[in-house]
């Protein structure tokens, strides 16, 4: 159960726009996540535009008062400090809403597609083409973080959807990006 939330609000910088600060903040608090091994912390951007293309500028913590705690006494914000004002632990205010905030993927890239499928089903690259052309390409129109796999190394984007707003909560776990497909957090 969420009961509690802390704000981390990017400062603004001459040096940095806040695109790659907050990817930056976002991928120390994935490895933070990944080294806390609970799934009880969520996360959302109450900065969100109205049109849901732009996160803003800040990333909100849902989670129990302990398990906040627990992140905050690693030193996971360690050389962001100067980028980033994080708010105390506190309560969520009575009477909210609640929202999913969840990961969206899509296999927007044929090229990809072709390689996975001459890779399992044996196809050449030309009938690899023909049963994926170019037009076969999806696009999300969200906002994402870029990201880069501390296992593979390559870079990718999350994309993150914010579901509709409920006035009743879902309660389960989050992932390592503290995201879910399911469980919700309060919204205010």
């Amino acid at each position: 159960m969420t009961t509690h939330y802390m704000d981390l609000s990017l400062l603004p910088d001459p040096e940095f726009s806040p695109t790659p600060l907050r990817n930056a903040l976002f991928s120390k608090l994935h490895r933070a996540l990944v080294q806390l091994e609970t799934g009880e912390i969520g996360v959302s951007f109450p900065g969100l535009n109205p049109r849901g293309t732009d996160l803003g500028a800040t990333l909100r913590l849902h989670g129990t008062e302990p398990a906040l705690e627990r992140l905050q006494a690693l030193p996971w914000l360690q050389g962001m400090r100067d980028h980033v004002l994080a708010g105390s632990v506190a309560p969520v205010p009575g009477s909210t809403a609640h929202r999913v905030v969840r990961r969206v993927q899509v296999h927007s890239s044929p090229e990809r597609l072709r390689r996975r499928q001459m890779r399992r089903h044996g196809y050449d690259e030309a009938e690899a083409q023909r049963r994926i052309p170019d037009s076969a390409a999806r696009r999300l129109d969200l906002p994402y973080l870029n990201l880069q796999s501390s296992s593979t190394g390559q870079a990718f984007r999350l994309f993150l959807e914010h579901g509709p707003v409920q006035a009743v909560p879902s309660l389960g776990h989050f992932s390592a990006y503290g995201l879910s497909p399911l469980t919700t957090v309060p919204w205010f």
